[in-house]
């Protein structure tokens, strides 16, 4: 054999992280200890932690002294390799965003209710997306919005348009 023969390089050519990669990797998950460490007590308790991991992330909550903290933030990416990561990361943004969360779900639902009350076209995109609604009934509260939003202000209860959200909220949350 020669030393160009696939056989024989075939186990060199698997790729290894570099030895940056592998660093960077352990600097994301100690970042991401970090951050787990800033979540409330109810949150942690409800994320898949082994007892390890929980253990070291009430002990580096517990540490002031700088050294104290850096040691422990490597124990906790060094634990947290054994885990997957990635529902963490999905409990600490979902954290992170907080009402900010809850704000933007409100605005896509008042973006669905005013495109479906100002457009046909919506609605058969809402139809394509839900297509377990109850096309009749959301019709009708459409034709109650239009003929409410031609009427003069001071005779707007506003009622349709308050259905049609909340006919909207049950079905994308429901």
């Amino acid at each position: 054999m020669t030393a160009t023969d696939s056989s024989d390089t075939a186990p060199d050519l698997i790729e290894r992280p570099s030895k940056t990669q592998r660093k960077q990797q352990a600097h994301d998950l100690q970042d991401l200890g970090k951050a787990l460490a800033t979540l409330p007590a109810a949150s942690l308790d409800a994320l898949p932690l082994g007892d390890a991991l929980r253990d070291a992330l009430t002990e580096y909550q517990r540490i002031r002294a700088h050294e104290g903290k850096r040691r422990q933030l490597q124990l906790l990416g060094k634990l947290m390799r054994q885990v997957d990561a990635d529902p963490l990361r999905e409990a600490v943004a979902a954290f992170q965003l907080g009402p900010a969360g809850a704000t933007l779900d409100l605005h896509r639902l008042e973006r669905w209710r005013t495109d479906l009350v100002s457009d046909d076209a919506s609605l058969t995109r809402w139809m394509n997306e839900h297509p377990e609604t109850d096309l009749q009934h959301l019709r009708s509260l459409l034709r109650a919005a239009r003929k409410e939003a031609g009427l003069p202000p001071e005779k707007r209860h506003g009622r349709a348009w308050r259905e049609i959200f909340q006919f909207v909220k049950q079905h994308e949350h429901g």
